[in-house]
């Protein structure tokens, strides 16, 4: 089945857009089933269950942390992770970029903004961006590099509200490559669409999806 739902996807997703399969709760056997199909780019919320997923799966996988990241966990996938989604505090950054520098290694980041109408989603707002990247601690992280934005939509069934909070995300991209990425090329993520929303936000200028439940059916949280 998993690898028909992503056949199923695949043929839906234009050129320039990637799909992360978020395979957070899922047994090792559902991923070895998603790699076969050829999926390489995988998306976890916990770091340790990550980390333990990376020890036991084929090592050309790109694990993608999508989730909150608690800095006492950032040393479990800091040697291995391929993209940082989930950067909402300048912290978190200088955290990630002083690990990274333990293991010699630049470690692609997104910044996560808060563009949902609840309250319990993460993320930074324009000023606090603006005051991260124009610190002379961020001049200074050799060890990171920002390659664009990220953001979740308010769950609801609303598709006007969805659709309008991917297209501020899209605007938040657009003035920070104005103001501070121009020319810099690896600056081009927009990470933002999951299961039920991932159409509108392809629409709207994604071009990472984070697509779990359509892939492998419904969570597992016991």
């Amino acid at each position: 089945m998993i690898k028909e739902n992503l056949e199923k996807i695949r043929t839906v997703i234009p050129q320039g857009v990637t799909l992360v399969a978020v395979s957070k709760t899922k047994p090792i056997s559902d991923v070895q089933e998603a790699y076969d199909a050829g999926q390489r780019i995988f998306g976890e919320n916990h770091a340790l269950e990550m980390r333990d997923k990376h020890e036991a799966l084929p090592k050309d996988i790109q694990w993608h942390f999508i989730g909150h990241l608690q800095t006492n966990k950032i040393k479990y996938i800091i040697p291995f992770v391929t993209l940082i989604h989930s950067i909402d505090t300048a912290n978190l950054l200088e955290a990630v970029n002083k690990e990274a520098k333990k293991h010699d290694r630049v470690v692609d980041c997104l910044l996560q903004f808060h563009i949902a109408q609840e309250e319990t989603k993460f993320g930074l707002d324009m000023e606090e961006a603006r005051q991260l990247l124009d610190s002379e601690a961020f001049k200074q992280m050799q060890n990171i590099r920002i390659c664009g934005v990220m953001g979740m939509a308010t769950f609801t069934d609303d598709e006007d509200e969805i659709r309008k909070e991917f297209k501020h995300l899209k605007s938040i991209f657009d003035t920070l490559k104005q103001e501070y990425f121009s020319g810099q090329s690896q600056f081009k993520e927009v990470s933002m669409g999951m299961s039920d929303d991932y159409p509108i936000a392809i629409e709207e200028g994604a071009t990472l999806i984070r697509v779990g439940s359509k892939i492998f059916g419904p969570r597992n949280y016991n």
